[in-house]
């Protein structure tokens, strides 16, 4: 893969990352002690009135399944930021072929070839 290439979709994996980064800031807080781990912030959950709290106990629910999946996809563009860095971006990591160019430019952090994830 040419370096032009390499650097667009290396722009486009740091603009998801940005994304997502404030995706989840706005529900989580990053964890100090854990690399790339991100917590659900805890409901706020008034005194006394059972029907707000389990309104925020809810919404946290909700925000614990929305953050995991965030998570794994800033998980996931990081995972290629390094292979680009290693020199091994584009790469299918079952069969070692090159990875399609439109299904990187459609998913650039894509780890394998549209065979393999088949």
């Amino acid at each position: 893969m040419n370096k032009e290439i390499t650097t667009t979709l290396k722009e486009d994996l740091l603009e998801k990352k940005k994304h997502l980064e404030q995706e989840l800031s706005s529900l989580a807080e990053k964890d100090p002690k854990i690399k790339g781990d991100w917590n659900a912030k805890m409901p706020r959950v008034p005194e006394g009135n059972l029907e707000e709290a389990a309104d925020e106990v809810e919404e946290y629910t909700t925000n614990l399944h929305i953050e995991f999946s965030l998570e794994k996809q800033l998980q996931d563009v990081d995972a290629a930021l390094e292979r680009i860095k290693k020199g091994t971006y584009g790469k299918c990591e079952k069969c070692k072929k090159n990875i399609n160019l439109e299904r990187l430019k459609a998913s650039p952090e894509a780890t394998t070839c549209i065979d393999c994830k088949a």
